[in-house]
């Protein structure tokens, strides 16, 4: 392979990793720094820290986790993990783009009502969910890696304890999200995908790896030395 697409693989490999990190760190200080801080994390959802004043700072680490998902596509594909339009890929990016979504319309502020940009953020954030851990399932058995394979697994575990909640509501008449303890359920979910994302990137890096190992200098033969020439009488 070029050094130019090994270089590129690199380069876009750790820059996912970066926008991970990024993410974490950022999203991270908002459960400690006020007013965010005062967000109660067991039941309300991480979306409610975008209608607050340190707003952006959510917005830049969703950005952020959005543009090091699309930094993990160019490195799987550079790496040949996945094609560039494959099921995969487009799985991660729709991820990515549902991502921008939910930055680009805030979820519904339920003290002036429902909007059609809180639907749209709904919605997003449901693909979203869907989406990557279907990606880090497919990438994980292509390349023999468990990782991705077991937090996509965990991730639709997740998602299924808030699906459950829906589907039972008509018979419990519980909200589902007052059956459930929503906020802590979506962190958890959070936090595995993201883990997924840094999962996925590291597949990308092992094949560099891997694949630099496997590479090995033909033998070359030599000619027998004169002394353990025998000759026959």
């Amino acid at each position: 392979m070029p050094a130019s697409s090994t270089t590129w693989s690199r380069a876009t490999g750790h820059l996912g990793l970066v926008g991970v990190a990024a993410s974490v760190v950022l999203i991270g200080l908002l459960h400690v720094l006020p007013p965010s801080s005062q967000v109660n994390v067991v039941r309300r959802t991480v979306s409610e820290y975008a209608l607050l004043e340190d707003a952006w700072v959510f917005n830049v680490g969703v950005l952020a986790l959005a543009a090091g998902s699309f930094a993990v596509i160019a490195a799987l594909v550079g790496r040949g993990v996945i094609r560039a339009v494959s099921p995969a890929s487009v799985l991660i990016a729709v991820w990515a783009l549902c991502l921008i979504a939910v930055v680009v319309f805030p979820k519904n502020n339920w003290a002036i009502g429902p909007s059609v940009g809180g639907m749209i953020h709904r919605y997003a954030s449901v693909v979203a969910f869907l989406t990557l851990p279907i990606a880090a399932i497919i990438v994980g058995r292509a390349a023999r890696a468990a990782w991705p394979v077991w937090l996509g697994v965990l991730s639709l575990g997740w998602f299924a304890l808030i699906l459950g909640a829906v589907v039972l509501q008509p018979f419990t008449g519980v909200r589902w999200w007052v059956a459930i303890p929503l906020g802590a359920v979506e962190r958890g979910l959070l936090i595995t995908e993201v883990a997924a994302v840094a999962a996925l990137a590291c597949v990308g890096l092992s094949s560099l790896r891997s694949k630099a190992l496997g590479r090995q200098e033909p033998a070359i033969a030599t000619a027998p030395h004169a002394a353990d020439i025998t000759v026959r009488g």
